[in-house]
């Protein structure tokens, strides 16, 4: 991966951490779920509003690395407002995107698509932070079936 473009990557996994969008609870209407990473502590709550279909709102509660809480902050972003069915498929392409075997490159990056999420894509390097990365994601899924 391109240097300049790695370094881009580090500043947005920073940024999202040290001022997380969308971290709070929602009230006791939201529905939730809750992810926890057992190998390295993050534990983070995912909350999401409904309405017709598409996400009102979404946030996020808890502790855990800078990737964890960068991700979630990301995932808020990007799926506050999709459909169900949108956000599956978005969650999906996240999740088997960072868990696939193979390294994506800067001219191949799959995650592209979704804007600054694409930071994400430095975890494949580092195999155990996968789960740091997808943990969000995944309690998000339960949240919003």
């Amino acid at each position: 991966m391109d240097e300049t473009l790695e370094e881009l990557y580090q500043d947005v996994i920073l940024e999202h951490n040290r001022v997380p969008r969308n971290k709070c609870k929602l009230s006791a209407s939201a529905k939730s779920a809750q992810g926890y990473n057992p190998s390295c502590g993050d534990d983070i709550t995912v909350f999401v509003e409904v309405k017709d279909d598409i996400i009102q709102r979404m946030t996020f509660d808890g502790e855990g690395c800078a990737i964890s809480q960068a991700s979630a902050s990301l995932m808020t972003e990007i799926l506050t407002g999709k459909s169900r069915q949108e956000a599956f498929k978005i969650i999906d392409d996240i999740c088997s995107t960072l868990s696939a075997p193979t390294t994506a490159t800067v001219q191949n990056n799959p995650l592209e698509r979704y804007g600054e999420v694409m930071s994400l894509i430095g975890v494949k390097k580092f195999p155990m932070r996968i789960k740091c990365a997808t943990l969000a994601w995944h309690a998000a899924k339960e949240a919003i079936s």
